[in-house]
């Protein structure tokens, strides 16, 4: 069966395209593994009948991890941007993506053990740096250059000139 989507977005693994899919669907809301199709014939990074293509969705966005070997790699060119609504989320967010097998990056980004970036992003921090003052909005970036993963009420402090 075709993808209904018009637009579906293709990222490429090694080999653990349904991996990933499953740890995504388990990890974010509005997330789920589809269709998962097998290769009708071998080809240069596998064989027939080994997983090729895996349809999923993380957080109601289509897309296709596509088995293609190692010739390709994610970069941070690409990332996914999870707005946050509390300290909470950000923490089990961010702690599920670098507690298994991933990498802290700054200023909320960080990378899934494929390589996948991600910004974990509270929407606090969001309205902090588009905020109407802009001498708390520079205060409320500062702080945050400072960080790996957001700490909002840091953030808030710094609005606040703390």
């Amino acid at each position: 069966m075709t993808s209904k989507n018009k637009n579906t977005i293709c990222l490429w693994y090694e080999h653990d395209a349904l991996d990933a899919a499953k740890f995504y669907a388990e990890t974010f809301p509005d997330s789920a593994v589809g269709a998962v199709h097998l290769a009708p014939g071998d080809y240069p990074d596998g064989k027939q009948g080994d997983v090729l293509t895996v349809e999923f969705t993380v957080m109601g966005i289509p897309c296709i991890g596509l088995n293609g070997g190692d010739t390709f790699k994610h970069s941070e060119a690409f990332s996914f941007q999870v707005a946050t609504d509390d300290q909470a989320e950000t923490d089990r967010l961010w702690n599920a993506i670098v507690g298994n097998g991933g990498q802290e990056s700054m200023c909320g980004w960080c990378k899934d053990k494929w390589g996948l970036s991600w910004q974990i992003t509270p929407r606090a921090l969001t309205d902090a740096v588009a905020g109407p003052d802009p001498k708390a909005a520079k205060r409320a970036f500062d702080a945050m250059m400072t960080m790996r993963k957001i700490d909002i009420a840091a953030i808030e402090a710094a609005v606040r000139g703390d």
